[in-house]
């Protein structure tokens, strides 16, 4: 290098020395100069090995607990609701209660107008009334026929055949066929009536709409005066919650973490109304149908909630997470100890043209995977003497910042490189 630095200062002394030459060629010599002296002491200069221009970064492998976690996101729902609609079409008379009432099962919501209906079940009465009239009529015609048909027989006896004719004999027992009949007609003509008339009480009764559950009232979708149309569906008129102490919470779980999710693991969760507070819950159910939301596969999966202070509400959106394992007394290490590889020392030979040379790019060293297990099978690097020592090790769950080593020759205390420090020149 100091010979390199001599022959330029003396080649930049020749030129400025020279009387030939004019200042603007004297300044672009002196401009090459220094431009190649640069350049070669540039590609003269010592290069870094790896390990001489900084320190390795460690840190311990030790014994420790793991709590690895699955992250969902869903929304908040009742155990129960009840969605109350209308049988029957009319005009709304009157609404009885309104958003956030509680309410019992049995009370009564919404009255229609019951003019029709009224009308309806007074002629239907009116129709029960005339079939059993028609009955005891065709009772009294059973009586009559009944009776001649005894008369014709009683004569037959005492005139011994003669009186009456038997096609008059055969005429009466036909008559009297015939008012059974008619009677039998009569009979199911009343029940018919009277078919119709509970249908139209019933259709009364309806007309008064009364809460199928205790609950709270979510939603009223109805105002007094408003025309019922049930013609095609039921419309709904209120959405009612049977039990807000108790809820439900629905999550998507990512079909990568399915395996891992089960029922009776505990979880927590996290609303934006209430930030920095955890509400526990537990997984009651995980679905086996699978939901396709913009190509990504996921998993209905229900947990239960208390809810004793009512502060979670219907329809809230909340983060979950799902704790699938606990581990106790294993050893970790941090996951960057995965991912550091050494660099290789290059060796440079062939001197100044070598080095010019293009070389082919170094190739980090590939760690073993097992495809049968998938892919446990690691290699960490240890610091011992100050030099980087290879170790073979088997890891098993990892919470994204820590990692269980399930088997190897990886002991607790052992300094495992996660990387590289430089040194300030």
């Amino acid at each position: 290098m100091n010979d390199t630095s001599n022959s330029s200062q003396k080649l930049l002394h020749a030129i400025t020395r020279s009387s030939g030459a004019s200042p603007r060629k004297r300044a672009m010599w002196i401009a090459l100069v220094v431009v190649a002296a640069l350049l070669i002491g540039w590609m003269l200069w010592p290069k870094s090995n790896g390990s001489g221009n900084g320190s390795y970064l460690t840190e311990e492998a030790a014994l420790g607990d793991l709590s690895v976690t699955v992250s969902a996101t869903g929304n908040l729902y009742p155990t129960n609701q009840v969605d109350v609609g209308s049988e029957l079409s009319g005009i709304v008379e009157s609404v009885l209660v309104d958003e956030n009432d509680r309410i019992k099962r049995g009370q009564v919501l919404v009255r229609l107008d019951l003019s029709k209906l009224n009308d309806q079940v007074v002629k239907s009465q009116a129709a029960v009334l005339a079939a059993e009239a028609q009955v005891a009529q065709m009772q009294a015609t059973v009586k009559e026929s009944r009776a001649t048909l005894a008369r014709l027989r009683q004569v037959a006896e005492l005139t011994g055949g003669k009186v009456p004719s038997r096609s008059e004999l055969e005429a009466a027992e036909a008559a009297v066929t015939r008012a059974e009949a008619n009677e039998a007609n009569a009979r199911a003509a009343a029940a018919q009536a009277s078919a119709s008339l509970r249908s139209d009480q019933t259709n009364l009764s309806k007309a008064t709409i009364r809460s199928p559950i205790d609950g709270i009232v979510l939603t009223r979708k109805i105002e007094p005066g408003q025309t019922v149309a049930a013609s095609l569906q039921a419309p709904v008129l209120f959405t009612i919650a049977e039990d807000l102490a108790r809820m439900q919470l629905q999550v998507d779980v990512d079909e990568a973490d399915v395996s891992q999710v089960s029922i009776g693991q505990s979880a927590y969760f996290m609303v934006d109304a209430w930030p920095g507070r955890k509400y526990p819950a537990e997984i009651s159910r995980v679905g086996f149908g699978a939901q396709t939301t913009d190509g990504v596969v996921t998993y209905k999966t229900l947990l239960n909630v208390s809810n004793a202070d009512l502060s979670l509400r219907p329809g809230m959106t909340a983060t979950a997470e799902i704790s699938t394992a606990n581990l106790h007394d294993v050893l970790l290490i941090p996951n960057a100890a995965l991912r550091f590889t050494p660099v290789t020392k290059t060796a440079s030979s062939g001197g100044f043209v070598a080095s010019l040379m293009p070389r082919r790019p170094q190739q980090p060293k590939q760690v073993k995977e097992n495809a049968s297990n998938g892919s446990s099978a690691r290699t960490l690097w240890v610091l011992q003497d100050n030099k980087p020592v290879p170790v073979e090790v088997n890891i098993g769950l990892t919470d994204g910042r820590r990692t269980q080593v399930v088997s190897g020759d990886l002991k607790a205390g052992a300094r495992v490189i996660i990387g590289m420090q430089k040194s300030a020149k």
